[in-house]
């Protein structure tokens, strides 16, 4: 068959073809189209037979597993919302997310058991309504019986019902939170469509990055699927019929292992993870061939220039760069680009415009720095249950995360930082992604973090702190040293006053900083401009 024969979507896929391997999990079992299908019928015929309707929405507290994906699906073909929830979260902070989003069900795994009992406790979630995935429960067990204690097991959900397609099948969305980095979180709502989920092309996300159906690509999901990117990317290649492998623990060189073996050819990634797999001794790089890659594309933080650089070295020119908000929309740069253009982040994507404004609202033009403006043209969006943070934020059908940035006569982005991580010091703007990216260049440094701290005159002053490097002890000699090494590379208005140590930095596993963690104990008791 050529790519156009193809069905579109992972049912029909998987009724044409119900024996092609879909998905491998993380413990190395490989599941048919055919199996997964099944599985999600029945997860489809037993949400609904535990009351949800069109438009309803359920939770999923889960690791990278069957559990979530067949979860993704089968919100996907019967008009439900599926609510991917953070499960480093803490059970108020799960339980607002259920209460807010207005979840019927609440799936969990028993590694999350105390957090997800205690969020369905105060959701006041029914009994029959919580449902727990026992053991590992990344290999996707139908028949598995554990549960976390005073959840139903999950497979009460499957047991004796129908693997026959439901009736009234209709396309669903995934409501993600926001981080709430800045705040709690908010759900990502978008109207549903209300038609078959044949009737849109799924996979055409993808395309966005130059990756085709078929065409024999293996997708890796190496980071959780609760991220919003991390699920678009992986449920788009399932719909244009690209195997999954799947990882559930990350580790740099089990993801060379993987790539080796199942000769991946595109995956999502985060600038942390490129740090620690070049952090990897060279004959352990030498080991593996990661030949097979087509598209590595990165997002969700800063990457430093020589840490791209150093990726693109060693991968080649499959080492991609995105820029996009949870809500839509966002630029994309091949090797190329990067190269040509060091620090950009693409231009828009064909679906979407950039745009950047001052703080009165007026359009910059090209070279002037101010924030970031994303619009979608495939369709709004708006926070749930929160119309003032839906209209805030937004100049006309543009709407900003906060980020500031510039783009060049060619239409190319260059980010500069996030407004409220901005530094303002002697009234002077200093960004701390460039600071971070001095930081780590000197090999006692894992992850670095730069932000601004009270100064009497000065009104802020430039503080680092520092996760050392295996071997490097943390103490006054080490501070030193790596001060001595950003006065060789930063403009001393730049340059941190002082570097505190940290055993490991608040990143989700994505790689987002929780920079409002580290920054907070310093203003304690003051107010903070930005």
């Amino acid at each position: 068959m050529t790519d156009t024969q193809h069905p579109n979507g992972f049912w029909a896929q998987a009724a044409a073809d119900p024996d092609r391997t879909v998905l491998v999990t993380p413990a190395g079992e490989e599941w048919s189209a055919g199996r997964l299908h099944a599985a999600v019928n029945r997860l489809v015929h037993g949400l609904r037979a535990a009351g949800l309707e069109h438009g309803d929405a359920f939770a999923v507290v889960l690791p990278n597993g069957v559990e979530f994906l067949t979860a993704y699906l089968a919100a996907s073909q019967a008009g439900f919302y599926l609510v991917p929830v953070n499960h480093h979260l803490v059970g108020p902070e799960i339980a607002w997310i259920v209460s807010d989003s207005g979840a019927k069900v609440l799936i969990a795994h028993e590694r999350f058991a105390e957090a997800a009992t205690a969020a369905a406790d105060e959701a006041g979630l029914p009994a029959s309504h919580r449902f727990g995935v026992g053991g590992e429960g990344t290999g996707g067990s139908e028949t598995a019986d554990g549960a976390p204690a005073g959840f139903r097991p999950y497979a009460d959900l499957l047991d004796g019902q129908p693997a026959a397609p439901p009736e009234g099948r209709t396309l669903g969305w995934v409501m993600n939170y926001t981080s709430g980095t800045t705040g709690r979180p908010r759900g990502i709502r978008r109207p549903l469509p209300g038609k078959a989920p044949e009737e849109t092309y799924l996979g055409g996300f993808l395309g966005i990055f130059g990756i085709r159906p078929f065409d024999g690509n293996v997708h890796l999901v190496c980071s959780p699927l609760y991220h919003t990117a991390v699920l678009q990317f992986a449920g788009a290649a399932l719909h244009i019929g690209h195997p999954l492998v799947l990882m559930d623990r990350w580790s740099p060189q089990e993801m060379l292992r993987l790539i080796d073996d199942h000769a991946c050819t595109h995956t999502h990634m985060v600038p942390t993870q490129f740090h620690r797999l070049l952090a990897l001794p060279q004959e352990t790089k030498d080991a593996y061939d990661v030949s097979s890659m087509r598209h590595a594309i990165h997002g969700a933080a800063p990457c430093p220039d020589h840490v791209k650089r150093a990726m693109i070295d060693w991968w080649g020119r499959c080492v991609e760069e995105y820029y996009a908000a949870s809500e839509g929309g966002g630029a994309f740069a091949t090797a190329e680009d990067w190269l040509k253009r060091p620090g950009t982040v693409g231009r828009a994507w064909p679906i979407s415009e950039l745009a950047v404004f001052d703080d009165d609202g007026n359009r910059l033009p090209a070279g002037e720095l101010g924030t970031v403006y994303i619009k979608m043209n495939t369709g709004g969006f708006s926070y749930h249950k929160d119309e003032g943070k839906t209209r805030k934020n937004r100049i006309g059908d543009f709407f900003t995360v906060g980020d500031l940035g510039l783009m060049d006569e060619e239409g190319y982005l260059f980010l500069r930082d996030r407004k409220i991580d901005m530094i303002i010091s002697g009234g002077v703007n200093i960004y701390p992604a460039e600071i971070e990216s001095a930081l780590l260049t000197h090999p006692a440094v894992a992850d670095a973090a730069a932000f601004g701290i009270p100064h009497a005159d000065w009104g802020e002053e430039v503080k680092a702190v520092v996760e050392p490097a295996e071997g490097f002890e943390a103490g006054d000699a080490l501070a030193a040293e790596i001060l001595h090494h950003c006065e060789r590379r930063l403009a001393g208005y730049k340059r941190p006053k002082t570097v505190d140590f940290i055993g490991a930095m608040p990143r989700d596993p994505n790689g987002k900083l929780y920079k409002r963690r580290l920054r907070d104990p310093y203003w304690e008791g003051r107010d903070r401009a930005v």
